[in-house]
């Protein structure tokens, strides 16, 4: 009979849930940093190409499909007296930040030079990027084995994430005026530095709050086929990996393009702080109530209801005049708050799909599984990104200058109906997702009985 060590109270306590969600603040001072600002930045202020830039977000993340898999491996694999996946959170921190802020310096090269240099420092960032979130994220997974309360974990974190997004979506290009004193160049590269610390303190805050109770079946043996063969026969894998790649390219494309709705569309530069803010602060007021939503509807039904309908909502942006500043804000918050219910969700299904996992195949591979999560946010935002990146390029889109009307046409395109449409197929899609809550229950009941608690 298979056993894991399981401690009998499945509940942790609020302190280690908080502490648990700094982690994903930290991470989120960096990607909300890719989200909003890394296009505008290559183009505006390094002078790289839409296009190219596209083309490098799309090659750096295709070489996470080995990256990630085997970052996961790793860590499912790594032995040490703090655990499977803590050690990574101080390991990495360190690193992390320093890449961080190589990725947004800007030497004075020529344009294939510049062009090489992004790739290293992204693809370099990217992987301590996934060298500390894979373990981070796959620590949700072995904190507690109890479905509903990794929900309420999950919440709190995207509350710690959505936090941090709010500091860098509004007072990022303050810090870039400010501590560059007029050098967008100088700017960029001490926001990093600032962002950095802070990032480097919450890791080492997380580790220090968090503990790990779950771990792998004691006759289990080292055996990636057998455990990537059982992941991908997963239906439930299957599905939430694709939603969330479909999610992710719509979130990315309209991430991407609000630093040029605002600037060459409503010619308002200075609101973009605060459009961005409030998206960040409708995406904690959902989180808020996301668990207990959850409770009511199930995570499936809350899950089709947030992507499908704000997505629908998303599309409202194309009837959007310049002028219209009240409407834009208010789809904005509209469409945020509901999209915002999938965050705590996602992961949270995720952890589902490791318990579904083990139960059908008898292995428990935690950290492969968010391993594959991860993946597919960052290769969903890639590909959003790319197709940003071919969308301004088509409709003619040049730096730093007014823009033509067919340029227009693109930016305001890429905000409203092909992130919604992307959205729409994601919900559709995820009708197929097979895990239920009574599953869950039934699951959760045979795996304790096979590990004996």
């Amino acid at each position: 009979m298979l056993e894991e060590n399981v401690v009998p109270n499945d509940r942790i306590s609020l302190g280690e849930k908080i502490g648990y969600s700094l982690g994903d603040a930290a991470s989120n001072l960096y990607w909300k940093t890719f989200e909003f600002y890394l296009m505008i930045f290559y183009t505006d202020v390094f002078g790289i190409s839409a296009a190219a830039i596209g083309t490098i977000l799309l090659v750096t993340r295709l070489a996470d499909a080995v990256a990630d898999p085997v970052m996961g491996a790793i860590a499912d694999r790594t032995q040490t007296r703090f655990g499977h996946f803590r050690p990574y959170l101080i390991w990495f921190a360190l690193p992390l930040a320093a890449a961080g802020v190589l990725t947004f310096s800007t030497p004075n090269l020529s344009g294939d030079g510049k062009m090489i240099y992004a790739y290293v420092t992204y693809s370099l960032l990217m992987f301590l990027y996934s060298a500390v979130n894979i373990p981070y994220t796959a620590l949700m997974g072995v904190m507690t084995s109890n479905s509903k309360e990794r929900t309420v974990i999950s919440s709190i974190r995207f509350l710690g994430a959505f936090t941090a997004g709010i500091l860098v979506q509004y007072l990022t290009p303050t810090f870039v005026r400010v501590l560059g004193q007029g050098s967008d160049v100088l700017g960029w590269q001490r926001t990093m530095i600032l962002y950095g610390i802070l990032a480097v303190a919450m890791l080492i805050a997380c580790f220090l709050t968090t503990r790990e109770r779950i771990t792998p079946p004691p006759l289990q043996k080292a055996d990636l086929r057998s455990d990537v063969k059982a992941l991908v026969a997963s239906r439930s894998w299957q599905v939430l990996s694709a939603v969330m790649i479909l999610a992710l390219a719509a979130l990315a494309i309209k991430g991407s393009d609000g630093a040029y709705y605002f600037k060459y569309f409503i010619h308002k530069e200075q609101l973009l702080p605060a459009f961005l803010v409030s998206n960040g602060f409708a995406f904690v007021a959902a989180v808020a109530v996301a668990s207990f939503l959850a409770k009511i509807f199930g995570k499936k039904a809350l899950f089709i209801f947030a992507i499908g309908v704000g997505g629908l909502v998303i599309g409202g942006f194309w009837m959007a005049r310049p002028t219209d500043i009240t409407a834009i804000f208010a789809l904005q918050i509209v469409s945020s708050f509901i999209i915002g219910f999938n965050s705590p969700l996602v992961f949270a299904m995720f952890a589902d799909v490791a318990d579904e996992t083990e139960w059908r195949s008898g292995r428990r591979n935690t950290g492969l599984v968010f391993a594959s999560a991860i993946f597919s946010t960052k290769a969903g935002w890639a590909i959003g990104a790319w197709l940003f990146g071919l969308l301004l390029s088509y409709f003619g889109y040049v730096p730093n200058v007014m823009q033509t009307a067919w340029a227009l046409f693109g930016v305001v395109l890429a905000t409203s109906w092909v992130p919604c449409a992307l959205m729409v197929s994601a919900a559709l899609l995820m009708q197929f997702y097979p895990l239920t809550e009574a599953q869950m229950v039934k699951i959760e009941s045979d795996l304790k009985i096979r590990r004996g608690g």
